[in-house]
């Protein structure tokens, strides 16, 4: 069994030439997966936001969308877990890409590792406001109220609401403090499980700890990389190329 994990593609639905070179990216990778993927896992912040009202989805995804049931449709299993960028979630994405979501996390033994995957958000350490920020947009009568405006002014809170805007880049120094808490989450968890991967600091990463293994897919802003779980063996890739490795 072949299985792939990514996180942070941050895909826009309003683009500048950058965030169309990255969308090029992201999709030349989910064709590369046709036929190869038995397991696909969207470890967070694929979008830079996701909603779907009754009856509109936001076009500028269309792309992914479309790759993605493709993908589906070759045998590969969906997965998605929420970030802090995309967790609204009204049926679209189980119902027309029969994907499975997860709010938090997803646990599960595959090939007999036991792997725990999480996008990370909710273990940092040091992002007091964000935590408080979290609870309160994740209220499902916030999301009700979001759902009653009319998409073009819903999208348009959207871009004020998001954190990943080119001018507010957060620094190596910052992402760094934010990987504290993952690890120390992943120390622990690492007692009952494999493997911990997470996302959202954008630092690709394999490290053996104590009790297992943690890997972070780093991201598709800078880094390009996810990561393949085969045989045991757990790689991270650079898009095509191999970064490093360990065996389970």
């Amino acid at each position: 069994m072949k299985i792939y994990i990514a996180s942070d593609f941050h895909l826009k639905f309003t683009e500048t030439s950058e965030d169309k070179q990255r969308r090029e990216k992201v999709l030349a990778f989910l064709d590369n997966l046709k036929n190869k993927a038995d397991i696909l896992v969207l470890n967070g912040d694929i979008f830079d936001l996701w909603f779907a009202w009754n009856s509109v989805i936001i076009k500028g995804y269309f792309p992914i969308l479309v790759k993605l049931d493709e993908l589906r449709k070759t045998g590969c299993r969906l997965i998605f877990i929420a970030g802090n960028h995309d967790f609204w979630f009204s049926g679209f994405l189980a119902k027309q890409l029969q994907m499975e979501i997860y709010q938090d996390h997803f646990q599960e033994n595959l090939n007999g590792i036991d792997i725990f995957i999480a996008h990370g958000d909710r273990y940092t350490t040091n992002d007091l406001r964000y935590k408080i920020f979290r609870s309160l947009i994740r209220n499902k009568f916030v999301m009700k109220i979001f759902a009653v405006f009319h998409p073009d002014l819903a999208l348009w809170i959207g871009r004020k609401m998001s954190r990943s805007s080119r001018s507010k880049q957060v620094s190596h120094r910052l992402l760094q403090k934010r990987e504290k808490g993952l690890l120390q989450f992943s120390q622990e968890k690492l007692k009952d499980v494999d493997l911990v991967i997470m996302g959202h600091s954008h630092l690709p990463k394999i490290e053996k700890m104590k009790y297992g293994i943690y890997a972070n897919a780093g991201d598709w802003i800078i880094n390009n990389s996810y990561i393949k779980i085969e045989n045991k063996t757990i790689k991270l890739f650079n898009f095509k190329e191999e970064k490093c490795s360990e065996k389970l």
